[in-house]
Parts: structure tokens; sequence; C-alpha cells
């Protein structure tokens, strides 16, 4: 996939670079503001948090950011009293480049567990910081250089009145969010306070990354922020959320669609729910279970599985199976079931690039979308070798 250049919103300025964590492509991310920010993150609820995720949410509780630095291929996760050591120096150095408090850094990592940074490597760039402004202004190198497994970076852009919100994400595996999920970066130049920002953004969070789901499994180092400069003035609140959310349901869609081993990109929508709980955990029971999504690599018209999944939902005793109606596209399956010819029509919907499964309660009016994908052999090839 082939991206240009989008440049981040006014007040941002980023540096990337390789420090040697990964062999051939950039590890090594700062972004920072030219003033305080106001600011809101999000973590991972993992046990196993790691040290960046621990000194972040430190951080982050005052509202406010001037910078944030990614390494990426390595975690620094389990690492005990020297990984949070190292996690503390690196915010260091980059606060002393950037002339900010310590507090005001963001720092986040991913890659592979139990193993602490090179900090040989990660001091000779910090050492190697220019002063900023940095030179740099492209989100689609900061995106590049905090893929791990992604085959290609993923950002995304909306206006808000006269100021721009852009985002950055990584992350195509051990993604079951439990409060956001993976990194995800989002920048905007509209002025906003941090406690506004702090509301709209855990709201949009709530819609777009808690609702995505690639294999079920909740990363230790998920990390979530937004950043605003102010830059372009005052933003109508309900604009600024409005770009919010494209911003990151695209993002969403992104990392998705690029799952580890992924071929189909899976939409679950879940309607007519009686609270807006219910109508989450039914999408997640779908998109999560590995027999909904071998069907869909397979373009199986098996809507059983479907079912299946709705019924694991086993405390939802409101849920009656003789109000369900389960869908692929627009097509009912049931309690109407199709016949052959509607069968083989279903069966070249689901080999498209993007399924959509609909499926309605009948207990209330509430809905929820969450994003998954296919399950192939690949991802199965992916993560048995991935730290060989």
């Amino acid at each position: 996939m082939s991206i240009g250049s989008l440049p981040l919103p006014q007040g941002f300025t980023a540096f990337v670079t390789n420090v040697g964590i990964k062999d051939d492509s950039d590890d090594f991310v700062v972004v920072a503001a030219d003033r305080p920010c106001a600011a809101s993150a999000v973590f991972t609820r993992s046990r196993f948090a790691g040290p960046s995720v621990v000194v972040s949410r430190e951080h982050a509780t005052d509202g406010r950011l001037q910078a944030a630095v990614v390494i990426s291929k390595n975690a620094n996760v389990a690492t005990g009293a020297d990984g949070l050591a190292d996690a503390r120096e690196v915010v260091a150095g980059v606060a002393s480049v950037v002339g900010c408090a310590p507090h005001d850094v963001l720092i986040a990592s991913t890659g592979v567990i139990g193993r602490r940074y090179p900090m040989e490597r990660v001091r000779a760039g910090l050492a190697a910081l220019p002063s900023p402004p940095f030179a740099g202004t492209d989100a689609v190198a900061v995106a590049r250089g905090i893929m791990t497994t992604d085959t290609h970076p993923k950002v995304a852009v909306a206006a808000a009145g006269d100021a721009q919100v852009v985002g950055v994400a990584k992350g195509v595996g051990m993604i079951e969010p439990n409060m956001a999920t993976m990194i995800a970066l989002v920048f905007t130049d509209a002025a906003v306070s941090g406690p506004d920002l702090d509301a709209v953004f855990r709201a949009t969070v709530g819609q777009t990354f808690n609702m995505l789901s690639v294999d079920s499994d909740t990363s230790t180092s998920d990390t979530a922020a937004v950043m605003a400069s102010g830059a372009a003035g005052p933003v109508e609140p309900g604009t600024l959320a409005r770009a919010l959310e494209e911003v990151c349901t695209s993002l969403v869609r992104q990392l998705a669609r690029d799952g580890e081993g992924a071929t189909k990109l899976l939409v679950v929508r879940v309607d007519q729910a009686r609270d807006d709980g219910q109508a989450r955990r039914v999408a997640k029971a779908i998109v999560n279970s590995p027999l909904v999504k071998t069907a869909v690599h397979g373009a199986d018209p098996n809507w059983g599985r479907v079912a299946m999944a709705v019924g694991k939902c086993e405390d939802d005793t409101d849920i009656d199976e003789e109000r369900v109606v389960i869908r692929f596209g627009d097509q009912e399956l049931y309690p109407a079931p199709v016949g052959p010819d509607g069968l083989a029509r279903l069966t070249d919907y689901l080999r498209g690039d993007e399924v959509l499964i609909h499926v309605s309660l009948g207990t209330g009016s509430a809905e929820a979308t969450a994003y998954g994908c296919d399950l192939s052999d690949g991802y199965v090839r992916i993560n048995a070798d991935y730290t060989t």
C-alpha cells in the first residue's frame, strides 16, 4: 500500500530515526509541540503493563503533555526495576532536548516482551536529537516509525473547523482492547481545555479503539493519546468530537484490515439491544469467535456460528432466539433462511474484502459496531515465528 505524505497539525514537529532496534527501518520517534498541550491518554489494564505505560499513566494525569516518544520493536515489558529506570531515562532525555519537564513527555513502546531497551543504542539516538522545532512534519513518517508487524503505516485526517485532527496508529496483533488498544497518537491544533478534551477523547475511544479486536489478546503496552496545541484557535465542541471520531474510526478500520495474516475486514453491527453494554458484548462475542473468523476467511455462509457466538452471552437472559435476526451483508439468514441461489450469492459476497455481519437482538434500541478480521494460516505463521 503506497501512502504519500500528510503534515502534522500546526504546532507539532517530528524526528524519526533508526537507533538499531530494527535492522532495516525507523524505530525511534519523537513528536514535540512548541508549547504545552491539553492532552488525554488511556492505557491497557493488563496486570503486566510495561514501564512505558506506568510512566505515561503518571504523566497524563494532569491533562498536559508536550512531547511523545515511541520506541518500536521492543516492548520493555516484564523487565523489572531496570526496565522502569530505562523508560524514565528516555523520558528525561527527550524532555531535556524539547525543553519541557519530564512529566510532560509520554512514552510508548511495543514489540517483544521480556527484553530491556538496548540502552547504549537508545542513548546514542537521544544524543542525536536536534533541538526543536524538528525538521520533520510528516505524519506518515511518524506512522512508519512506530510499526512492528504492520504491513503499512496507518494515518488519518479530518477537518474540525479551522483546525486539523491527524492520527497515526500501529498494531495488527495482540489486539483486544481493555481500554483502548495498540499505540495510537492523535494530534490537533484546535484550542480546547484539558477536561473537555479528556471527555470527548474517552467517549471516542469507547466507540472506536475499544471496539477493535484482531485476536482477543490484550497487549501489555496499549496506549492511546491525544494532544491539542491550540494553534488554530477554538473549535465548536461538537465539530471537534466528530473530527476525532472520523479519524479514530478510520484508524480502527485500517488496523483491523491489516490484522496479522488477515485477508478481510470484518465489521459486526449489533442493534436493537437492551443497552450499550449488551450491544458491545454481543458484537465482541461475534468478532472474537475463531469459528466466525475462519468461516469469513473461507467465504462459508455458516450463520450458525454467529448464532453460537450470540448464545455465548449467557448472562444476557433477555436475548430470545425467536426475536434475533442474523444477516450477512443485507441478506437475512435467520430466522428466514435463504435457498440455494441465495447461498450462492452470499458466498460471492463473503469473498469480498469487507464483510458485514448484522445482528438485531430485539431487546431494545441500543447499538454498537465492532471491527476485526478473518483468521488465516498466515496469522499462525507470523506468531509462531515472532521472536525467531
